[in-house]
């Protein structure tokens, strides 16, 4: 077969007479949108409603262009799972179904970032623990270690030694590979982060780097999976892990925004600059003096700032204690660049010149973040007490200074969208029709910016005769935590439908809350996020069709429960940011100064695309039926709640309490008959 002749609606056919299914909705025009947008090297925004089966839509063009030409092509993704679901099920299933039908095997290779790689050079002894204290050996409370025969006495010090036991045994070092998983901090001590890696001109195992093995493979690959942290790091930081590619898709593309976001953040504290002190003074034999006095200056200027945003940027003190930190900084790393040995494969030595060196950025940045379009916030840890829950952060602890952009559009537009053809595809893109609000926020609209096109392929599910949505709108407004009245209505409608209930709530607090009240009223088992892994709880919670599952933000978007076992939603509240995250608040007020609406385009965006993945858990298959319920009486009665309920899924809609309850009754009955 010649190579020009593949056509991805071909391929489609074949893979659809090949599982003997028919096409569905939408998928064909997501095929052919996607091609033509490849093809003419434009940019797409693709809505594909849950079902539409999109992957199969956006992976097909791919592999006809890579069989056209010797490119590679990037799939990003927000989530492990989808990760792992494209490169372990999707794409192996769909290249040995068209094994007949390619002129060449298409290579795929996956590729993550350094730290998600177990560190051969680490296990080896080359760098020093993480953990000072000694954690693979110790006892908790006890500074007397047991001989080492003994083996390991605290849970810390098993995980690692299954660590170590699996890094001689796998073939890939690939942390998700590791089942069952362990903590992050006993991951710590078996990986290092890309500034901590000593580079394959000095490590003495790079032949036998997992990490470098990676990228090796994903530079020959014509197709390589990866995430949206690495793909932002590749736009923005100047560096090269990812291969050089023309073609981008972005799944998940609804959570590109804060993904890339949260990628060039920073944070900076007293503790560590101390930290990173003491890894000068061990490492490099540094005089830390300096080093010592910057970090008391940084907490003696930063100490007293209020937690919250800092509107005004640093007062004279802060940007000095700042400026002092930045010459300590620099004047240790010229020390130890100096010293004659700044080609020692030392692990120890690379991790205490990087602490520095991420302290020297960040340094430099939050002096220049006022003329850069930057944010500075202070932030304090809360503290949780049994049967409170979290208290508001206390402003006598020490403060931690973040830093991030108060847009990312720009640097999307120059990173990723100037030298690439991308295609951004999500069940939750646009809100009503409008892609703007989500196009905006990427780069994607204002003077210069590209074009593009936007279109919803829709969904296969017939969403009014399947589905339901409550709004009830009876309720009283929502104040602080979870009123009685909304456990009043939460109980009214588990009873009605007998369980089955996924509760998504806008807290962690909330969710145990309602939990704890609810297990005393209601005879059908409530699990509740935190109680055991996620996946384990979404096991049980899809095998047991009378159980119900609360919980917060990633089950608004991680759970995939089709059939009876989820037949009514709830959710607590319309999700908007929290009044007192700064940076919403610096993004809103922003906007208003430009003399846009910053409330719509901020705050309400959030939350109607946050409002529609909670609701799109409910519908997963032809088959399923149910109620989505949102027990907040401000999406019917709010001069926004049309704009928030265009972005939800066309159910059927009642704001009638007995209308609601008898339809999950009649529900029940015909889901146990």
């Amino acid at each position: 077969m010649a190579e020009g002749s593949i056509s991805p609606l071909r391929l489609l056919d074949d893979v659809v007479a090949a599982m003997g299914g028919q096409q569905r909705s939408g998928q064909h025009e997501m095929v052919r949108q996607v091609e033509e947008a490849i093809g003419n090297g434009t940019h797409l925004l693709v809505q594909a409603g849950t079902g539409t089966g999109k992957s199969l839509a956006y992976l097909l063009p791919l592999i006809a262009h890579a069989v056209k030409g010797d490119t590679t092509s990037i799939v990003s993704t927000a989530t492990l799972a989808l990760q792992s679901q494209i490169v372990n099920r999707d794409l192996p299933r769909l290249l040995e179904t068209l094994r007949g039908s390619l002129p060449r095997p298409v290579d795929v290779a996956l590729l993550k970032g350094r730290g998600n790689y177990v560190c051969r050079h680490k296990t080896a002894g080359g760098f020093p623990d993480e953990d000072d204290s000694g954690a693979l050996f110790s006892l908790d409370g006890d500074t007397a270690a047991p001989h080492p025969a003994a083996g390991p006495s605290t849970p810390l010090g098993r995980e690692i030694v299954r660590l170590r036991e699996w890094a001689e045994e796998t073939e890939t070092g690939d942390r998700d590979e590791l089942l069952p998983g362990v903590s992050d901090r006993a991951w710590r001590q078996v990986s290092v982060s890309s500034m901590e890696c000593l580079g394959a001109q000095k490590c003495p195992v790079a032949e036998e780097c997992f990490s470098e093995r990676a990228r090796e493979r994903a530079g020959k690959a014509d197709i390589v999976i990866t995430n949206h942290a690495l793909l932002a790091i590749n736009a923005f930081e100047g560096l090269a892990v990812l291969p050089e590619h023309d073609v981008v898709v972005i799944d998940e593309a609804h959570e590109l925004h804060d993904r890339v976001t949260s990628a060039v953040s920073g944070q900076l504290s007293g503790a560590l600059i101390g930290a990173a002190a003491s890894a000068a003074r061990r490492h490099l034999g540094s005089n830390t003096d300096t080093l010592a006095a910057a970090q008391d200056a940084f907490e003696n200027a930063f100490d007293a700032q209020p937690t919250g945003l800092m509107a005004g940027g640093l007062d004279e003190l802060q940007e000095l204690a700042l400026v002092q930190l930045r010459e300590s900084c620099r004047l240790a790393l010229s020390e130890s660049s100096s010293d004659g040995s700044s080609q020692s494969a030392d692990g120890g030595r690379q991790m205490a010149r990087s602490r520095l060196l991420v302290l020297l950025e960040l340094s430099e940045r939050m002096v220049a973040a006022g003329g850069a379009g930057e944010v500075l916030w202070s932030s304090r840890p809360s503290t949780f007490t049994p049967g409170s829950g979290y208290s508001a952060a206390d402003d006598s602890s020490p403060a931690t200074i973040s830093i991030a952009p108060l847009s990312v559009a720009g640097r999307l537009r120059r990173g990723l969208f100037e030298d690439h053809t991308v295609v951004l595809t999500s069940a939750t893109l646009a809100i009503g029709s409008e892609f703007g609000p989500v196009a905006g926020s990427l780069g994607l609209t204002g003077e210069g910016a590209p074009s593009w096109t936007g279109v919803d392929v829709g969904s296969p599910f017939d969403y009014p005769r399947q589905g339901v949505l409550y709004v009830a709108k009876d309720l009283p407004k929502p104040g602080r935590g979870t009123s009685g009245e909304q456990l009043d209505e939460l109980e009214a409608l588990i009873k009605a439908s007998r369980g089955g209930a996924l509760g998504l709530f806008s807290s962690r607090r909330a969710a145990e809350d309602a939990a704890d009240a609810l297990r005393d009223r209601l005879d059908v088992e409530i699990l509740c996020q935190g109680e055991s892994s996620m996946s384990a709880l979404v096991k049980q919670f899809s095998e047991e069709p009378d159980t119900c599952l609360f919980g917060t933000m990633s089950l608004w978007q991680g759970v995939d429960v089709p059939g009876t076992a989820c037949r009514l939603v709830t959710i607590d509240r319309i999700p908007f940011p929290r009044p007192d995250d700064p940076l919403m608040t610096a993004r809103t007020r922003a906007v208003a100064k430009a003399g846009g609406n910053g409330f719509m385009n901020v705050s309400a965006t959030h939350a109607a695309v946050r409002l529609a993945q909670g609701a799109g858990r409910l519908i997963r298959s032809h088959d399923d039926r149910g109620m989505v319920a949102v027990l907040d009486s401000r999406l019917a009665t709010a001069g926004y709640g049309g704009f928030l309920r265009a972005a939800l899924p066309p159910f059927w809609s009642t704001t009638d309490r007995a209308t609601a309850l008898g339809v999950l009754s009649r529900l029940a009955e015909t889901q146990r008959a």
